[in-house]
């Protein structure tokens, strides 16, 4: 068998440590799954639907650091779309590819299935490339050098690229790499670092009291281990916000909560908000994280580091890589800072509980109890993603959630995307019962490849976000009433799982302690009251002008 553009794009992906594609297959990309199937080391792991296939991609790239996704032309890349403006959103790299008719058909215009009817085969790209870093129409002639470009655009900038592969091209004859790709990185020149220097300098001497705020840019830049090494040698009082939780280990000195604005505890608002000097590292200062832009952090009082620049007071200096920077100011805050005493509260404690029927105070706080360091903890947006900010979480914990893009029903595919790319892993994945109801198919799945998620879905009878925001008692805030605990049984014959409903607390932690000695996919339906919300999305309703109906 001959050596193939398809062969070399799929090299590239080994290259990248990718070892799973995503997606569904079209009669258009038929022939490129076949290479897929005979490829060394990249398997092809088919999902219910291709936006499941990009969630699923998004959460791989999550625990990986990158991700791939194959549809097919028009139909398949068009149902996607969600999930990779997702991953572009929050600074995922999925290399999204598309199989696409042959060069001959387009070039003919021919009236294909798949298309609009008018002729026109690139209607889909121009959509496409709205949501790429990079994208490519790949011919014969540009396949091997395209493919290399595009994908270190995804690698380097961290977002999602696109490639169209027409059946013909894919079968086209290629060289294998030669060598290696390389990833553009730049470095600071030594006299702008020493400018930064000297402005950083100027406000750690007038700052007493000195916080930090990090947020997931740190770790889609890579630099998790850096901050966490820090603040465990030197720690600072540090916070994250709900899109960063789980980059630190939150059980250690210095760690006071996860800060969201006006929604933040008092002590966690007061110690990040009135510090003297805030380090902001990787922050985006989304609605939703920081409740409805209620925060107050004077720029004269905080450093901004974002992946190419910084801001110093009212300074910026651009043109800066976040790691040179972070390594800048890290080493004026360990000479500047070095014997002071380490003066952060605690974190907040959950809110008390009593024995009984299963509430949101009781949900969480039996949670708190059971997450263990190492796990993969997911949960949806809404109640579980809320709720969950408050918890506490140990060390080596990956905790992906999505309150920017913000789509519901992502973290069901997204675990499975998850657990394949981390199949040693504990996962724990917690979703509404409105949420599960959008993607419950990747469950199939999930039982076909073996896997062994703890999946609690939240059933509040209904979208109980939406009830909080308006129209509690409306009935487009009604769904169905599914059985949840039969729902495995009917996505896979001869079903390797285990299912439970549970009511009260001492039923969930039952529950619970049962999947965690068990190796088989666990389904956990916790019953909680209709109108019962974790008192951070009570927060955030408010805070958005958003009038709670009685």
């Amino acid at each position: 068998m001959h050596y193939s553009v398809a062969d070399y794009l799929l090299d590239r992906l080994a290259e990248c440590d990718i070892g799973h594609l995503f997606g569904v297959p079209g009669d258009y990309n038929l022939f490129f799954l076949d290479h897929v199937i005979d490829h060394h080391s990249v398997r092809w792991t088919g999902c219910a639907n291709e936006l499941n296939a990009a969630y699923a991609a998004d959460g791989y790239a999550r625990c990986r650091g990158a991700g791939a996704l194959l549809t097919t032309f028009g139909v398949g890349e068009l149902s996607a779309l969600n999930g990779v403006a997702g991953s572009y959103a929050e600074y995922l790299p999925v290399v999204h590819i598309v199989g696409a008719p042959k060069r001959e058909i387009q070039q003919r215009g021919a009236l294909v299935h798949h298309t609009l009817g008018d002729g026109d085969f690139h209607h889909f790209v121009r959509i496409g490339a709205e949501m790429a870093a990079a994208w490519s129409i790949l011919t014969p002639q540009n396949a091997c050098s395209e493919i290399d470009r595009v994908i270190c655009t995804a690698l380097s900038e961290r977002r999602p690229v696109y490639l169209l592969l027409p059946c013909d091209v894919a079968e086209a004859p290629a060289t294998p790499p030669e060598f290696s790709l390389e990833i553009p990185t730049y470095f600071a020149a030594p006299k702008r670092l020493e400018a930064l220097r000297l402005s950083v300098q100027l406000l750690l001497d007038n700052a007493p009291r000195v916080a930090l705020l990090a947020d997931f840019l740190v770790q889609r830049y890579g630099l998790d281990g850096e901050l966490r090494k820090w603040m465990s040698e030197a720690p600072l009082p540090h916070a994250t916000t709900l899109m960063g939780k789980g980059l630190f280990d939150e059980t250690q000195p210095g760690f006071i909560g996860t800060w969201s604005g006006g929604g933040s505890a008092q002590s966690v608002r007061q110690a990040i908000e009135n510090a003297d000097l805030t380090l902001c590292i990787g922050v985006r200062f989304t609605d939703t994280v920081t409740t409805g832009f209620t925060h107050h952090l004077e720029e004269a009082r905080t450093i901004d580091i974002q992946p190419d620049a910084v801001r110093v007071g009212n300074r910026w200096f651009s043109g800066i890589p976040m790691a040179q920077s972070v390594e800048v100011i890290q080493q004026l805050c360990r000479q500047n800072l070095r014997g002071r005493e380490l003066d952060a509260p605690s974190p907040p404690p959950l809110p008390a509980c009593h024995e009984g029927l299963l509430n949101q105070h009781a949900l969480w706080q039996t949670l708190q109890a059971f997450i263990q360091p190492g796990d993969i903890v997911l949960a949806d947006q809404g109640t579980a993603s809320f709720g969950a900010a408050a918890l506490r979480l140990p060390g080596e914990v990956n905790f992906i959630a999505q309150p920017l893009w913000g789509s519901i029903g992502y973290t069901l595919p997204a675990a499975f995307g998850a657990q394949t790319a981390c199949p040693d892993r504990r996962v724990l994945l917690i979703v509404g019962d409105g949420a599960a109801q959008l993607t419950i198919q990747e469950l199939g799945s999930m039982l076909r490849d073996g896997l062994r998620p703890i999946i609690l879905v939240l059933n509040n009878d209904g979208y109980t976000v939406e009830r909080a925001i308006h129209g509690a008692e409306q009935r487009y805030n009604d769904i169905a009433n599914w059985d949840w605990t039969r729902l495995p049984q009917a996505l896979c014959v001869d079903c390797p799982a285990q299912s439970w409903r549970v009511t009260e607390r001492v039923q969930l932690e039952g529950a619970l302690n049962k999947a965690a000695s068990s190796r088989r996919l666990s389904l956990i339906e916790a019953v909680l009251p209709r109108q019962d919300v974790p008192e951070l999305l009570s927060r955030v309703t408010e805070s958005l002008g958003y009038a709670q109906e009685s």
